[in-house]
């Protein structure tokens, strides 16, 4: 254990600090916010926070449109306040990791109000620019993630600029070296203020196709799947030339080789392509690219052991050198307590049983806040929408706002303790009932069953950093040996709403831990699971 890094294994808690806490009572999280929740999060049992994009903006993408990498924007507090965090959180031995959004930026960043004013001047080539086809059309069929066409016209120049996101957020060139170095530069700025670690948004966006080919069609059966609304016809091609390009893998080793001069700090990529475990494994081999890689592959709908069993033995056939880092939520995705609820609704034991899995999982875990809370994806009026993804595409999709809502403190003050003005979101009124405080002071709720869990868990070399190897077991029991030195354990999960059992041949082992009463029993070789158990046992000789 000595030798490994601290993140290996590491639980690492995502904090959206527009929907954490305010600190000023304007209705939007920010960095003081999250500063007096800290003894909050050192409560949680885990080893860091990421902290979503609180970098200077014009929110058109709620802060992953960057006008600024070297400055907060003032939503969210200032240099001084994101230095107070570090030097808090540090006091706690909490690592702070931030978000990285190098793909493209703002169309309000200075780089680009100057790129888009001629073909001429000194940041001419520092965005994706091309010439119409003859008859005016975009350059090529490419397809943003939010809807229509990838390539919006800049009549200045008399050009198309690329934008794989919103058009407010144009596509930097990353084959000019001169941006290269100044997005290290940027990241190299944080570096120096103390932050661990980096999560690396669409990290595999940041090259296209240099010759503009077209995407080809992708067929109907093949749609289905990385959250992508059944009506967006983004996932109507196989996306082979506007992401995933081969000279990434350049750049990844760029980003390692800053890192390296900064030791003890990560880099985690989010990683959404055609075959993410392959990039995945591609983006983290031989110990020079990135630390960590993140997928959307247990963000989905899919939910069967046998789902998570193969997802999982599918990246560890690949992925031989590299650190995976598992998510069941996260801020684009509808939560987890409702997206894998069973036919019974939601259940507080399904969100018990869900933290422990994932937290067995072999490698890093990203929890979303909330989790922790078993908090369900609230239900946004549609005149309460900010999401621009959601407001495109209602009411068939309504967006990513429901699993963005604030998080409810206190149930008996109003907006839940999250801020005295009107929220930027409302809080939802089953959210209130989950509050914190409320809680708390059950011993059987879902808060303190994570804390147990994740303190139980730090005591388990095996959990945090050995190997796995899975069972075959019939629906809905998922169970796999996970082993490290001389410890060896097994994990078994019931996923299903009603009790199951599976055979145990193995006398040698003994019962560890019991999930807020809620474990599985041995009775004559067989182990029974009650609906949504768990049952830890070590191996012994």
């Amino acid at each position: 254990m000595a030798k490994l890094e601290w993140w290996q294994g590491a639980v690492i808690y995502q904090i959206y600090p527009r929907s954490f806490q305010d600190s000023n009572q304007d209705g939007i999280g920010d960095i003081p916010g999250i500063i007096a929740r800290l003894d909050y999060i050192k409560s949680l049992a885990v080893d860091a926070i990421w902290i979503s994009p609180f970098f200077k903006s014009p929110m058109k993408d709620f802060g992953y449109d960057i006008s600024d990498y070297r400055d907060i924007d003032p939503l969210f507090g200032t240099l001084a306040d994101f230095d107070e965090l570090i030097a808090q959180a540090h006091k706690r031995d909490i690592k702070i990791i931030i978000d990285q959004v190098l793909s493209h930026t703002s169309d309000q960043h200075a780089w680009f109000s100057e790129s888009r004013e001629n073909t001429s001047n000194d940041k001419a080539d520092w965005y994706v620019w091309a010439d119409a086809k003859d008859d005016g059309t975009a350059p090529n069929n490419w397809l943003s993630i939010f809807g229509g066409p990838a390539w919006q016209w800049e009549p200045r120049r008399k050009q198309y600029y690329l934008h794989n996101f919103l058009t407010e957020q144009p596509d930097l060139n990353f084959h000019n070296p001169e941006v290269r170095q100044a997005v290290l530069d940027n990241v190299e700025f944080w570096l120096k203020r103390g932050v661990d670690g980096f999560r690396l948004d669409a990290i595999n966006f940041c090259y296209h196709d240099a010759e503009l080919r077209d995407n080809p069609a992708k067929p109907v059966d093949k749609r289905q799947g990385r959250g992508f609304s059944e009506d967006n016809p983004y996932a109507f091609q196989y996306h082979y030339y506007n992401n995933t390009q081969p000279e990434n893998l350049a750049f990844m080793k760029a980003i390692r080789a800053l890192l390296d001069q900064y030791p003890g700090t990560v880099s985690l990529g989010e990683i959404s392509s055609e075959d993410s475990l392959a990039t995945m494994a591609e983006y983290t081999a031989d110990g020079d690219k990135l630390h960590m890689g993140y997928s959307f592959e247990l963000l989905t709908s899919d939910y069967s052991a046998r789902y998570i069993r193969e997802t999982v033995q599918g990246l560890e056939s690949q992925m031989t050198e590299g650190w995976p880092c598992w998510a069941f939520s996260n801020h684009d995705v509808t939560r987890v307590a409702s997206r894998w609820a069973q036919a019974s609704g939601q259940s507080n034991q399904q969100v018990k049983m869900l933290t422990a899995l994932l937290a067995s999982l072999r490698g890093s875990v990203c929890m979303y806040q909330g989790e922790e809370l078993g908090l369900t994806e609230a239900d946004v009026a549609f005149e309460d929408l900010q999401d621009p993804y959601g407001i495109t595409f209602w009411p068939n999709f309504k967006g990513r706002d429901g699993c963005r809502t604030p998080h409810p403190w206190d149930e008996s003050l109003a907006h839940a303790g999250f801020s005295t003005n009107k929220p930027w979101l409302p809080v939802a009124d089953a959210h209130q009932k989950q509050a914190v405080s409320q809680q708390e002071a059950d011993q059987t709720s879902c808060l303190n069953a994570y804390r147990e869990f994740l303190n139980w868990r730090k005591h388990s070399p095996a959990l945090q950093v050995g190997d796995i190897t899975f069972i075959e077991t019939a629906e809905p029991v998922l169970a796999f040996w996970r082993s490290y030195q001389e410890e060896t354990v097994l994990c078994c999960f019931n996923l299903g709403n009603h009790s199951a059992s599976m055979p145990l041949d193995d006398t040698h082992l003994t019962e560890l831990a019991q999930i807020s009463h809620h474990s599985g029993q041995v009775v004559d070789q067989q182990l029974n699971l009650p609906a949504f158990g768990c049952f830890f046992a070590k191996k012994h000789s």
